[in-house]
């Protein structure tokens, strides 16, 4: 609950964490509200101060290169290593994930929520074809992070529109059995997000500080 609270925003960035008010929410006492933060706080998704008390990580653009670049590297190895392994039943539910995510970015206002619910889903099966745990395992943390959440906020109708078709492409990749060209596409697929965000992040720095001048 705590996390769901982080990844959608309701937990805005550096906002301060109650334990007595989340346990109420919860419905649990503050024994395992401090239990989940322990752990949230080793997925990067809280910090603490030195006083112990707990915050809602806000990361520097520094940061957020890093953990697209970590993202890159690891994704781009599982699409090359499911290129070699994917089956046709996979290719089949990606292409029914990406049907469903076109409809999601062609609608006049597009629906971001279903857009992430079937990129995950996509991107999932893609992790799932890799036949990797250890890549499994050191993707979650950074695919989960509030991060991937507050970049697709920012994706205009175009963006989304390219990220519905270089998933086309990865489709094409991994029907061919490539894996050099499945791990290009989603080095490619990867980076362009991150650039979204450094955009949007570099024009809010702009809107603050023309309204912190005001």
């Amino acid at each position: 609950m705590i996390r769901n609270k982080i990844l959608s925003g309701e937990l805005r960035s550096g906002a301060k964490i109650g334990e007595e008010a989340l346990a109420e929410q919860c419905g649990v006492s503050r024994t395992p509200v401090r239990e989940a933060l322990g752990r949230l706080e080793a997925e990067y998704l809280i910090r603490r101060s030195e006083t112990q008390r707990s915050f809602v990580a806000d990361w520097s653009l520094d940061d957020v290169e890093e953990a697209f670049e970590l993202r890159g590297m690891l994704e781009s190895r599982a699409a090359r290593r499911a290129a070699k392994r994917i089956n046709q039943s996979q290719i089949e539910r990606m292409k029914v994930h990406n049907h469903a995510l076109q409809k999601a970015v062609e609608r006049d206002i597009p629906d971001t929520r279903v857009f992430l619910d079937h990129n995950q889903q996509f991107h999932t099966i893609i992790l799932e074809a890799s036949a990797s745990q250890r890549l499994t395992n050191a993707l979650a943390k950074l695919i989960e992070q509030p991060v991937i959440w507050r970049t697709v906020q920012n994706f205009t109708a175009g963006d989304l529109q390219r990220s519905y078709r270089e998933h086309e492409e990865l489709l094409a990749a991994f029907e061919q059995h490539d894996p050099t060209w499945a791990e290009a596409v989603m080095t490619s697929h990867i980076r362009r997000a991150f650039h979204t965000y450094a955009n949007a992040h570099m024009n809010q720095r702009i809107v603050d500080s023309s309204q912190a001048a005001e």
